[in-house]
């Protein structure tokens, strides 16, 4: 009788284990160079606005004396 509960411990332990290998082996991916330059543009970064960011918004706007325009983009020519 123990002998059966063993068994089945340990074929759960191991079922758990092969599934947790499998999810994190499936995590990984090759990147080629000329991919990299994709994923490094700044359109690929999250928008969230975090505390950190408007620590740094208020430090500069107090530097620079202005207030907004951090979000405009342009060179002010009008054709954008």
């Amino acid at each position: 009788m123990k002998h059966l509960e063993w068994s089945a411990l340990a074929k759960a332990l191991g079922a758990t284990l092969g599934v947790l290998i499998l999810l994190a082996s499936s995590g990984c991916a090759t990147v080629r160079p000329e991919q990299r330059a994709i994923l490094a543009d700044p359109t690929m970064q999250f928008d969230a606005k975090s505390a950190d960011q408007a620590a740094l918004d208020h430090a500069l706007e107090n530097r620079e004396g202005s207030t907004g325009g951090g979000s405009v983009r342009g060179g002010g020519c009008g054709c954008n």
